[in-house]
Order: structure tokens, then C-alpha cells, then sequence
């Protein structure tokens, strides 16, 4: 996956604690009094915070849960990665520079040999 990857798992979690609120507030209804509490254990599990309050009584709300949690620790762990890249690019760019400098001058070196190879042979006899 690459930072580009965040544009699209961005909005997903966004619409995933919409819709965990919504599982949370139909499926806990002894725990979670409203959608928006719902929607505030979506996005408190989705962050790695854990539970606020009670835990899910159902097996549908702790399967809801085990979901919105991984999700939570993938987009961290993709944001994460995608903040360190760009550290990383820094880093690498002056030595990709180099690099291609290396590369420009060995090809050019290898045309001129090329081309006095080419003179050399012209100057032979044939046969």
C-alpha cells in the first residue's frame, strides 16, 4: 500500500464509525442509548482508545467491535507508514541524484567507446 492508499481509507473509516454507530446503537441497545453514543465507541475504538464505558453484550456488537478496532489499527498503522515515508524521500532523493548522474555519465562514456570501436573497425581491412 501507498499514501495513496490514505485517500481512500481515510473516508473509509469515516463512513465505518457511521456505521458502527449505528450497529453499536441497534445492537447494544442496554449499553448505547443513542446513535451518536454509538458513534462515539465507533470512533473510541477506531482510535485504539478501547471501550468508553461498558463493554458489547452481544456477539454481533463484539464482532463489530473486533472490526472497527482492526480497522483502527490498520489506518494508524498506514498513516504512520505514509508520515515516515515522506522522511524517507527526503532522505533518498540526493542519493537518487547521484545515482542518475552515475547512470548519465556511464552511458555517455560507453557511446564515445562505441563510437571509437566503430572508427577503429572502419580503419581495418576487411578480411
Amino acid at each position: 500500500m501507498s499514501r495513496r492508499s490514505l485517500r481512500y481509507l481515510i473516508p473509509g473509516a469515516a463512513v465505518a464509525v457511521l456505521l458502527g454507530g449505528g450497529a453499536f446503537a441497534a445492537l447494544e441497545t442496554d449499553t448505547v442509548e443513542s446513535y451518536w453514543e454509538g458513534a462515539w465507541w465507533a470512533l473510541s475504538l477506531m482510535t485504539t482508545v478501547g471501550f468508553v464505558g461498558d463493554t458489547p453484550h452481544t456477539v454481533a456488537g463484539r464482532l463489530a467491535s473486533a472490526v472497527l478496532m482492526v480497522f483502527g489499527f490498520v489506518l494508524l498503522a498506514m498513516t504512520t507508514a505514509a508520515i515516515a515515508s515522506l522522511f524517507v524521500k527526503e532522505d533518498e532523493e540526493p542519493e537518487e541524484q547521484r545515482e542518475r548522474t552515475f547512470e548519465h555519465e556511464v552511458l555517455e562514456e560507453l557511446r564515445e567507446l562505441r563510437a571509437q570501436l566503430d572508427q577503429i573497425r572502419a580503419q581495418m581491412p576487411d578480411g
